[in-house]
């Protein structure tokens, strides 16, 4: 990547290299987003340049992740979760570890599958943000917004559990809006300076959750 002057990455991560390599790339993506040159799942290009706008502006290291599942009856809370190429950054240290990618071991047979990280993602404040195209119209357009993930230990692999203002709407907002369910996320406090960036110096298209504080 360094060789090559490139930035950032989405990788086909499934199911190619487990077919002819033997091996997960989660934990070389994790790395890599680890010293913050982003690398984001499944050929999402989108999503990593969503992670490396984070990453910019937080100097810290960004994730891709699922919007999941709510999260009991508390309508401000949804699971995150991905299989798992979370950087080191994310996890809580005491119960981080390598391990198979059992989503896909039934398909590729389990032994192809090692290298993916398994723990459960630390509380704090948190930023995400979704840039996409909209090939139609010709532009670039996208969210963004804070919340914080909260300390709950669920029995999934990499999961985490966010909080955020106004969830539902904003979960209205995306499936109205045809976003993916891909976010990037990263423990900080930059989603007005993404906001900015995008709609004031990129030309992006962007909408903030819930709203900018006057």
């Amino acid at each position: 990547m360094n060789q090559e002057h490139i930035d950032f990455s989405a990788i086909q991560c499934w199911t190619s290299l487990e077919e002819n390599f033997g091996v997960v790339p989660c934990t070389i993506m994790s790395m890599m987003s680890e010293n913050l040159v982003s690398s984001a799942c499944e050929l999402d290009v989108s999503g990593a340049l969503s992670m490396y706008m984070l990453a910019l502006a937080s100097g810290t290291p960004s994730a891709i992740m699922d919007w999941n599942n709510n999260y009991g009856d508390n309508p401000d809370r949804a699971v995150c979760f991905h299989c798992s190429n979370l950087p080191k950054h994310f996890f809580n240290p005491v119960d981080l570890k390598m391990d198979f990618q059992q989503i896909i071991a039934g398909t590729v047979g389990k032994e192809n599958t090692f290298g993916t990280c398994v723990g459960h993602v630390k509380a704090g404040a948190m930023s995400y943000a979704r840039y996409s195209t909209d090939d139609r119209r010709g532009v670039i357009r996208g969210y963004t917004g804070h919340g914080r993930f909260i300390d709950d230990r669920l029995e999934l692999r990499a999961t985490g559990v966010v909080e955020i203002p106004k969830l539902q709407k904003l979960l209205k907002f995306i499936c109205r809006e045809g976003f993916e369910h891909h976010v990037a996320a990263s423990f900080s406090e930059t989603a007005p300076a993404i906001h900015e960036a995008a709609i004031r110096y990129l030309g992006f298209e962007s909408h903030y959750h819930p709203e900018l504080d006057d």
